[in-house]
């Protein structure tokens, strides 16, 4: 049985409140967090799957954990790429449960995890790049894999987005934490026309070192992409190419990654 354990605790590593169990666990806390607060994550069953909460507000993912997980809580800045309603208030409903094999030997989205943070660890997926605007969170790569799909505008929740600061070498990463099989790329470029550009291309890498060219739309809504099926552990998105158009703005606002863990046929 997978022992765990999820604690809340301060900026001088004092515990405030924690809540272990077995293979599933709940914690309430009942006050406001202060600047410095963190989540801590200890298991004993790794590498597993788990179903993971850091507050109500944010929702469930279904993540790959390989190790514990110590969790900043954002403030200011750094969490208005999150609903305001997310860590705010004084009642808290944190959750991690060890998934079931049903729940995640199936064909699924496998990029989502509205759980990420920038700091990579030990929770995937994880979304990472060489350049996000002006180091701000609602330019940041984890947004990309949010879940999160408004293409209209830029800027605070919920038009969050990963920009790239006109760098024409910017590469997003997406990391699995395992080999999984995919077969499938939605792309959800922003389209806050004019204030944005958008790309013509882009080029996915992946880990076993082929390569696909994205041909792209001037458009907001889902673009996807049937490949044969990959084998791989990461991918790249890079050789961005945006249009001719006067706007120096494209962002990537979510890129959806389909398929099933490595050697699973069901």
């Amino acid at each position: 049985m997978a022992q765990i354990c999820i604690k809340i605790y301060n900026k001088e590593g004092k515990t405030l409140v924690v809540s272990r169990g077995e293979e599933e666990v709940n914690l309430v806390y009942s006050a406001e967090y202060e600047e410095g607060d963190r989540i801590g994550v200890e298991i004993s069953e790794v590498p597993a799957f788990y179903w993971l909460q850091l507050d109500d507000a944010k929702g469930f993912s279904l993540v790959y954990l390989t190790g514990n997980l110590d969790y900043v809580i954002p403030f200011g800045e750094k969490r208005i790429n999150l609903s305001p309603k997310v860590f705010h208030g004084k009642k808290h409903l944190l959750s991690l449960r060890k998934a079931r094999p049903f729940e995640y030997e199936g064909y699924r989205n496998l990029s989502k995890n509205v759980n990420d943070q920038h700091v990579g660890g030990n929770c995937f997926p994880h979304a990472s790049a060489n350049v996000e605007t002006r180091g701000e969170s609602v330019f940041a790569a984890m947004n990309a894999i949010d879940g999160v799909t408004v293409t209209s505008c830029h800027g605070e929740w919920p038009y969050q987005s990963w920009g790239i600061n006109q760098r024409a070498d910017a590469v997003w990463r997406l990391d699995f934490g395992r080999m999984v099989e995919v077969d499938r790329i939605i792309f959800y470029s922003r389209a806050d026309f004019p204030h944005d550009n958008w790309w013509r291309k882009g080029t996915v890498t992946f880990s076993d070192g082929s390569t696909m060219v994205l041909d792209l739309k001037k458009t907001g809504t889902a673009q996807e992409f049937l490949f044969e099926k990959k084998q791989i552990s990461w991918l790249e998105l890079g050789e961005l190419i945006k249009s001719e158009e006067a706007s120096p703005f494209p962002a990537l606002v979510q890129l959806e990654v389909f398929g099933t863990e490595a050697g699973n046929d069901k």
